[in-house]
C-alpha cells in the first residue's frame, strides 16, 4: 500500500512539472503574426509661419513599429527619414504643393504606404519700413521678409535692385531735379509669391509744397517761437498762383531758423544757384535779408555742418506781391564743383532778435 502511494505521488509531481514548463497563455503558435497589420496611419503637419519653410512631421498609427517619411521634396538622404512611434522629423520646403508619403512597418515586417497632400504658402511680410541716409543709401526691414527689391523711381521700366536682409545699398545718384518729387519704392519678398510694398516720397529740390505727405522744414529757436507750416497762398497772383506755399514765422533768437534734411542731396553738378519765390506782407521787412545755408556735405567724414561757409543772403525788395530771389553759391570758391549738400537751412534777418515776422516762400529751384 505504501508503494502504491509513492508511485502516485511521483506521477502527480511529474504532471505538475510538465504543465509548469509552458508559460500560461502562450501556446508557441506564431501564425497570428501573418495577420498583424498597421492601421489609421496619418501625419501631424506643424508648418512654421515665419516663411522659413520648416515643417515638422509627426506620423501616427496603430500597430506600427517604425515609419519612413518621404518628404516629396529633396534628393538622396535628405528626401526621407525613418521615425519611431512618438517621434518626428523636420524638412524645409519652398512654397508649393507636395505629396508626402508615409511607409508604416508593422511587427511582422509588413509595410503599408499612405500619401498625404501638403500645401506650403508663405505669408506676406509685415511692418515694412524704409530708411535713407543723406547720400541716398537705402535700408529696409520687415517681419517675415527674406529679401527686398528697391526701385529708385528715376528711370522708366526700372528693374528692382536686390537687397538682402540687413544690407544697406550704396549711395544712389539721381539725375537733375525734375518737376515732380521722386518716389522710392521697396518690395519686401517672402520667398514665395506673397510680397509687400511701401513707398517714400523723396524730398529734394524743387520744393513747391503741393505734396501733402512731406514734412518740409523743421525749426530751431531758444524760445520755441520759430515756426514753419504749409499754408494757403495768401496772394495767388502775379508770378505765383499755386494753391499751397510755406509760411515762415521768425523766432526770437537771432540764430533762429528752419532746416530741411533732404532725402536727395543738392548736387552742385546741376547748378550752383537756388531761386525762391517770396511773399512779404510787411513793408517793414523790405531790405531785410533771407539766408539760405547749405549744410552737411555728403561724403565728408564727421558729416560737418558747413565746412565751406555755404551761406548766401538776399534782401527782400518789395511787399504785397510775390518776387523771386536768387541765391548764387558760385561765388564761394571753396565749394567743389561736385559738392553735395544734404541739408538746406533758412534764416531771416540773422543776428537780430526776431519779433515773429511772417513771410511766405515757394518754388525752390536749382539753376545755373
Amino acid at each position: 500500500m505504501k508503494n502504491i502511494k509513492l508511485i502516485f505521488s511521483f506521477v502527480l509531481l511529474l504532471a505538475v512539472t510538465i504543465s509548469c514548463s509552458i508559460p500560461d497563455g502562450i501556446d508557441q503558435d506564431a501564425t497570428f503574426l501573418s495577420s498583424a497589420t498597421s492601421a489609421n496611419v496619418s501625419p501631424i503637419f506643424d508648418i512654421s509661419n515665419d516663411n522659413s519653410g520648416i515643417v515638422k512631421i509627426t506620423p501616427t498609427g496603430e500597430g506600427v513599429v517604425s515609419f519612413t517619411v518621404n518628404y516629396g521634396h529633396g534628393a538622396g538622404s535628405s528626401a526621407s527619414a525613418v521615425v519611431v512611434p512618438g517621434g518626428n522629423t523636420s524638412h524645409i520646403y519652398p512654397e508649393g504643393s507636395y505629396t508626402v508619403s508615409i511607409v508604416a512597418t508593422d511587427i511582422a515586417g509588413q509595410q503599408k504606404t499612405t500619401t498625404f497632400p501638403l500645401e506650403i504658402t508663405y505669408r506676406a511680410p509685415e511692418n515694412l519700413t524704409i530708411s535713407t541716409s543723406g547720400e541716398m543709401k537705402v535700408k529696409a526691414s520687415a517681419l517675415y521678409a527674406k529679401s527686398f527689391l528697391v526701385y529708385y523711381g528715376d528711370v522708366a521700366s526700372e528693374v528692382g535692385t536686390p537687397m538682402a536682409i540687413g544690407q544697406e545699398l550704396p549711395a544712389h545718384t539721381y539725375p537733375a531735379p525734375g518737376a515732380d518729387p521722386y518716389v522710392l519704392r521697396v518690395e519686401a519678398l517672402s520667398g514665395g509669391a506673397a510680397k509687400t510694398s511701401a513707398t517714400k516720397t523723396l524730398f529734394d529740390l524743387p520744393i513747391d509744397f503741393e505734396t501733402a505727405d512731406v514734412d518740409f522744414f523743421g525749426t530751431f529757436d531758444d524760445w520755441g517761437q520759430q515756426q514753419f507750416a504749409t499754408a494757403d497762398n495768401p496772394n495767388a497772383s502775379g508770378i505765383n498762383t499755386s494753391a499751397k506755399v510755406g509760411m515762415y514765422t521768425n523766432g526770437h533768437a537771432g540764430w533762429s531758423g528752419t532746416y530741411s534734411p533732404l532725402n536727395i542731396p543738392i548736387n552742385f553738378a546741376y547748378g550752383k544757384k537756388i531761386t525762391v519765390m517770396v511773399y512779404n506782407p510787411d513793408a517793414a521787412n523790405i531790405g531785410k535779408k533771407l539766408n539760405i545755408e547749405l549744410e552737411k556735405v555728403v561724403g565728408l567724414p564727421g558729416d560737418p555742418a558747413n565746412p565751406y561757409g555755404a551761406v548766401v543772403k538776399t534782401a527782400f525788395t518789395t511787399s504785397g506781391a510775390w518776387e523771386e530771389l536768387t541765391f548764387d553759391f558760385s561765388g564761394i570758391s571753396a565749394i567743389p564743383a561736385d559738392a553735395k549738400f544734404s541739408q538746406l537751412v533758412l534764416r531771416f534777418n540773422d543776428s537780430q532778435n526776431g519779433t515773429q515776422e511772417v513771410f511766405y516762400v515757394d518754388n525752390f529751384r536749382q539753376t545755373n
